[in-house]
């Protein structure tokens, strides 16, 4: 049976993004273009992926990782030239060749396993997905003959007035059987406006021998746009962003508002979730079912579980277990992990630490590099003092300890169970189990002073 192998082309630089950055790094939908293009394939039965890169490679390189494989085109000459860089490295694959643009971040698995399957189908040796443009200009025009089959495929600029009349337009995406594709690049040339060797003139050349060269159309032409511009990565963010939002409410989340939600496209959320207005949602962020979220959160990379309320929370690469209550004003840092049933009340911090289950940390503390146990109670204004001016320290508190209202815990320092710290302490030493920490001075009253000031 045929194999399925992706060559994706990732080498332009993509002058009207004006950016030093790789066109194909620009994120959208909470990853890089070349990423959704690259999910895409993989999802559609690739079993290689190979990208061809040129500006900012190693930045390529670099964002893929082994995803894929990576051949260079060190001078951009058209998009022939850039799958003819590939040629040595598939010598061996003998199958089916999809290329794609690293440039497309709307394509669906579903939409390129389409593609590809009617490419088997009619046993071609050359497939092209199409859609129709309500508005063709600037794109390459599908000529067909009467039975249908592909001829050629002509850019906007070399197309007569008759063929810019046509709205079916070449899309960037092609299936090819792989030696009927290299025998073809082999007699492209360069006789165009551009001066470039253009991949399309591989239909022309294959046509002219009676190969089939055949044709699929996308239902939703939005779906094959490339991005070329800052406005057009815009549009993409908001088709991207109301996708991702109807796939959510369809199992079962409830999103207030589409408008004001952003959730990026690999976020899972669960069923019966609540998701109030101005929320963000990115990353490889993950929530559990029965949770509200929101409004004017922000949660990255962070996992929640179930039945747990976050509002007006900022938190980044975390934790956070079932019936958890988090808000509001609250900023969760990175490596904080909170147990079940743990309750963080407004204007906290917390960073790099662990907070056991039932624990309460109810307002204005910075909580930083601690081991807190369970069912302890954090009085307010309460701070871990967790660095020296060179190092951070830890601090420890177990389970059941009580501290008081504007206390001090100097790391490194341990709290033992059940210990209580009396308000006001600036504690520097342990404090054994069941003991009581106090570490202020006594105070002093003196009589009349104020009448003797005035006077």
């Amino acid at each position: 049976m045929s194999q399925l192998l992706s060559v994706i082309l990732a080498a332009g630089k993509g002058t009207r993004m004006k950016s030093q950055l790789p066109k194909v790094l620009h994120r959208v939908g909470g990853k890089a273009m070349v990423q959704h293009v690259l999910d895409a394939a993989k999802g559609a039965g690739a079993v290689r992926n190979v990208v061809v890169i040129g500006f900012g490679a190693e930045s390529v390189a670099t964002s893929l990782g082994n995803q894929a494989e990576f051949v260079v085109q060190a001078e951009q000459l058209g998009t022939g030239h850039a799958v003819m860089q590939a040629k040595e490295l598939l010598a061996d694959f003998d199958g089916t060749v999809m290329v794609l643009c690293g440039d497309t971040p709307l394509l669906r698995a579903e939409l390129l396993t389409k593609l590809y399957t009617e490419h088997r189908q009619a046993q071609a040796v050359a497939t092209v997905l199409t859609a129709n443009m309500p508005d063709p200009t600037g794109y390459g025009r599908v000529i067909r003959n009467s039975n249908g089959q592909v001829i050629k495929i002509v850019e906007h600029k070399d197309a007569t007035p008759e063929e810019r009349l046509v709205t079916e337009v070449n899309t960037g995406i092609y299936c090819f059987e792989r030696s009927a594709l290299f025998a073809a690049l082999a007699g492209l040339n360069c006789n165009n406006v551009q001066g470039e060797y253009y991949l399309t003139d591989v239909m022309s050349i294959l046509a002219s021998q009676n190969a089939k060269v055949w044709a699929t159309a996308a239902e939703d032409f939005q779906e094959t746009f490339g991005i070329n511009s800052r406005a057009q990565l815009a549009e993409a963010e908001k088709i991207l962003r109301k996708r991702k939002a109807v796939e959510l409410m369809d199992n079962g989340v409830t999103i207030m508002d589409i408008d004001s939600t952003f959730i990026d496209a690999d976020v899972t959320i669960g069923a019966d979730t609540i998701i109030y207005p101005f929320t963000w949602i990115e990353g490889a962020s993950s929530i559990g079912s029965g949770c509200e979220i929101g409004p004017n959160t922000r949660l990255q990379n962070t996992t929640v579980g179930d039945q747990s309320t976050l509002h007006f929370v900022y938190a980044h690469d975390c934790t956070v277990a079932d019936q958890v209550t988090v808000g509001p004003y609250v900023h969760l840092r990175p490596g904080t992990s909170l147990a079940t049933g743990v309750k963080i009340g407004n204007f906290v911090e917390v960073k790099n630490s662990e907070v056991g289950q039932g624990s309460k940390i109810p307002h204005l503390s910075y909580i930083g590099d601690t081991d807190m146990g369970q069912k302890v109670n954090i009085g307010s204004g309460t701070i871990t003092v967790n660095y020296d001016g060179k190092h951070k320290h830890r601090t420890t508190i177990e389970d059941g300890a009580f501290i008081g209202c504007n206390t001090n815990l100097v790391a490194p320092v341990t709290i033992g169970q059940g210990a209580y710290v009396a308000a006001g302490s600036t504690i520097t030493k342990n404090v054994p189990a069941t003991a009581l920490g106090v570490a202020r001075a006594r105070q002093s009253n003196i009589e009349g002073w104020v009448s003797k000031r005035k006077e």
